[in-house]
């Protein structure tokens, strides 16, 4: 029987940004199957060249309204290593805990706000509020956290004021941040109800599974977010300044962001691929989370992506809590941001919540940005993506289309895209 099932979904919904699905079986056989990026590009490579060290984070911060946070501290880091400027340790705590607030803040998003309606049946986290008003008031009490947190650390929820080159213009008070690790204690309740909600509806997330390289930033002492050197799940790892030798960015045709390669055809980034490096180095609370799962390295099944994000979370509460503990134990000081601008180019790189992103800057002596590139993680996702769309595809094939269109939805949502964040090239 002569049969064709054509799946074309323009603007895909419930991820941030604009991307289309498209998708032909033919009696049986699969003659199509491609993700496309139809964003227009955004060139804040651009934009930053002429301007001054002290307005690059500001600018590019500006990439994203969701991990404007990493992009604010990827930026300063960049910055700092170009003219040699060395934060103390109570900078770099104060930034982790900033980046913590962003990981929490976004996670809770995705998975409460974009998955949990797959979950559960349900077409939006609107039609949840109606039917599981208690499961929905949890997601939101964990992302009221992360609002405060990052409002009482960066100054804002979004595009952070108060990090800057050298350091931060204005810190929270030891009494602010005493009572802030005591939400973060309470928060872990609103955790563990999250965790056995999703659990109990966890079944519903496709069981398939594709191998592929894992890159992520990997530091000996600590579950790396902040720093670390780039490592792969194939073996290996470089330094920072090497990442256009991981990353490998290229065109296609059918996107306005690039995708990016490394040992095979594309790499997975994000919380899954920070978990499948790094495992050892959760915190307890998250490996009791992971636990709960059954998660553990190496896991090749990209919808547990989500999950993965459920067990970062777990940590970034946990860690959030040492490092307050950490800051007050050490005698907390209102530092001054002391900077003397040179000529200097440096690379620099910061786990966001979609995965590992890269800036690099060259200033000239008076301090003027001269050159900068910006490599995204959801535009080093866009190759696995389509990889697993190839993979997925032929084994779904003979579903209803209505089952295949919602578990390639699906399969994009878990990779959690920030597709405008992502189209960063344009053809000529």
């Amino acid at each position: 029987m002569n049969e064709t099932k054509t799946i074309k979904i323009d603007h895909l919904t419930r991820v941030e940004g604009h991307g289309n699905i498209d998708i032909t079986i033919k009696d049986g056989q699969v003659q199509n199957c491609q993700w496309h990026v139809v964003e227009a590009p955004r060139f804040f490579e651009a934009m930053v060249r002429g301007r001054k060290w002290y307005e690059t984070a500001h600018i590019t911060s500006r990439i994203c309204g969701i991990c404007s946070i990493g992009h604010t501290l990827t930026s300063l880091k960049a910055t700092e290593k170009a003219m040699g400027v060395v934060v103390s340790e109570q900078t770099r705590n104060m930034r982790k805990l900033l980046l913590h607030a962003e990981n929490i803040q976004s996670h809770i998003l995705h998975v409460g706000y974009l998955v949990l309606p797959d979950l559960l049946g349900a077409p939006s986290v609107i039609a949840l509020s109606g039917s599981h008003r208690n499961e929905v008031m949890v997601v939101v009490r964990i992302h009221q956290l992360s609002n405060e947190m990052s409002d009482l650390i960066g100054g804002r929820t979004t595009h952070p004021q108060r990090p800057v080159v050298g350091g931060f213009a204005k810190w929270p008070t030891p009494v602010e941040l005493k009572n802030l690790r005591k939400k973060l204690a309470d928060g872990l309740a609103d955790l563990d109800a999250l965790v056995e909600l999703v659990r109990a509806n966890a079944d519903r997330l496709p069981d398939f599974h594709r191998e592929t390289e894992f890159i992520a930033l990997s530091h000996p002492d600590e579950y790396a977010f902040y720093d670390g050197d780039i490592a792969s799940t194939d073996g290996g790892k470089w330094p920072v300044e090497d990442y256009t030798r991981v990353s490998n960015e290229y065109m296609v045709p059918q996107s306005t962001a690039k995708f990016s390669k490394h040992n095979r055809d594309a790499y997975m980034v994000g919380a899954l691929a920070r978990l499948n490096n790094n495992y050892e180095q959760l915190s307890p609370k998250a490996k009791s989370v992971a636990g709960a799962f059954n998660l553990k390295p190496i896991t090749c099944n990209p919808f547990m992506n989500s999950i993965a994000q459920i067990v970062e979370i777990a940590h970034n509460l946990e860690d959030s809590i040492g490092l307050i503990d950490k800051i007050l134990f050490d005698g907390f000081i209102e530092e001054q941001a002391r900077v003397t601008p040179k000529a200097g180019k440096a690379a620099a790189s910061i786990e966001v919540p979609r995965g590992i992103l890269f800036h690099e800057y060259e200033y000239d002596e008076a301090g003027v940005c001269t050159f900068a590139n910006c490599v995204i993680p959801t535009n080093q996702n866009h190759g696995n993506i389509q990889k697993d769309f190839e993979g997925l595809v032929p084994q779904i094939k003979d579903w209803a289309r209505e089952e295949i269109e919602l578990t390639m939805e699906m399969l994009v949502r878990a990779y959690d895209p920030c597709i405008s964040c992502s189209t960063h090239c344009i053809f000529i």
